[in-house]
């Protein structure tokens, strides 16, 4: 049940917490269409979805990481590949042009100020140009926000609720989110 009253358990998503301020909710809801689905870079949207799941999986945010686990398997993600890379990045069977990126997300997330070149150039050795390496910082500098945010107002919601919630991104995209919360 999240934290405040206002937020009634059925009802617990990104869309009620930012019903409650709607001028913050279509900014951030253009955000992550813009770096989710329609930005200039050569991440296919399951390739956005696996970055920002597993982020999510990393800060262990239980309503971040299923819903977009369900994205992202709902993209084409094989299932249980996310769990096994929360578990274990080393041995879970990443693609290996994803592997640095995913290895940077993961130390920008657990341990920010221990960036350094080489963990950059391993993306680019893998082929990914620099729009690629914005979209990946972008990606996971947002959900880490968006699961303190998440997190913060104690929001879980049920997994069926989660999973539905996963698929109708994959049809809709996140715009309709911003607009559901300006109601």
């Amino acid at each position: 049940m999240a934290f405040v009253k206002s937020i009634p358990e059925p009802e617990e998503s990104v869309a009620a917490v930012m019903g409650r301020y709607p001028t913050m909710a279509m900014p951030m809801m253009q955000f992550s269409e813009e770096i989710l689905r329609t930005g200039d870079c050569a991440f296919t949207h399951e390739e956005r979805e696996l970055i920002g799941a597993y982020a999510s999986g990393l800060n262990n945010c239980t309503y971040c990481y299923n819903t977009h686990k369900a994205t992202a398997e709902a993209f084409g993600v094989a299932e249980g590949l996310l769990d096994d890379m929360v578990n274990d990045l080393d041995t879970a069977d990443v693609d290996e042009k994803m592997r640095p990126v995913l290895e940077y997300v993961r130390k920008l997330t657990k341990i920010p100020s221990k960036m350094v070149q080489a963990d950059a150039d391993a993306i680019f050795d893998a082929g990914w140009d620099e729009h690629c390496f914005h979209y990946a910082i972008m990606i996971c500098a947002m959900f880490n926000m968006m699961n303190r945010i998440m997190d913060g107002y104690g929001v879980k919601n049920t997994a069926e609720f989660r999973l539905s919630r996963g698929r109708m991104l994959v049809e809709t995209g996140y715009l309709p989110y911003g607009k559901q919360a300006q109601q």
